[in-house]
């Protein structure tokens, strides 16, 4: 699991990665965020400020930091900008009336200085419902190819079942260090 996946990044010793997770209400993120540390996931209530979770492992400190995605509190966001290594945003795949407005927020967040260069991973969540998106045709509403300035991966995942998940952190691994200067 998350651990193995420190274990690689070992080679840079007490290095601690800065990722926030961000995305609309209802996308997921704190599923995904206690599926990475492996706590109980029945009981998910709406984050109100955020959570933050430190997995300490090999000399290695990922600080994961989720921030609620109501519609009044998408402003504060950008006080959680700063030093950010890796944004990991996460997408309600089945949820198409808002496609619209989540790539309207990921397109902002691209454009934000304090981001800049800084790598993404898109989550295509919620995959485990009949209903969802495929992460290809999301990509291309969102039109994920016109970015260029950082590196970028789109992950189909399902946060409940923990499925694409790992594949996800793997890429955030790899990327860590990539924020282009």
């Amino acid at each position: 699991g998350l651990l193995s996946i420190l274990r690689k990044l070992k080679s840079a010793p007490d290095q601690e990665v800065r990722i926030l997770l961000l995305g609309l209400d209802n996308a997921g993120k704190t599923t995904l965020l206690k599926q990475l540390a492996s706590e109980d996931i029945s009981h998910i209530t709406p984050t109100q400020g955020f959570n933050i979770k430190s997995v300490q492992s090999q000399g290695f400190k990922l600080n994961v930091w989720d921030i609620g995605g109501q519609r009044k509190i998408r402003p504060y966001w950008r006080n959680y900008f700063e030093n950010t290594d890796i944004l990991i945003y996460v997408i309600d795949s089945a949820d198409r009336k808002r496609f619209e407005e989540t790539g309207q927020e990921l397109a902002e967040l691209l454009e934000e200085e304090k981001l800049s260069c800084v790598p993404v991973l898109i989550f295509a969540n919620k995959q485990d419902l009949l209903t969802a998106a495929p992460a290809s045709e999301i990509a291309e509403g969102l039109n994920l190819h016109t970015i260029r300035d950082r590196v970028w991966q789109i992950q189909s995942c399902s946060a409940l079942t923990g499925e694409g998940v790992q594949d996800g952190m793997n890429w955030v691994c790899k990327n860590v260090n990539a924020k282009k200067k």
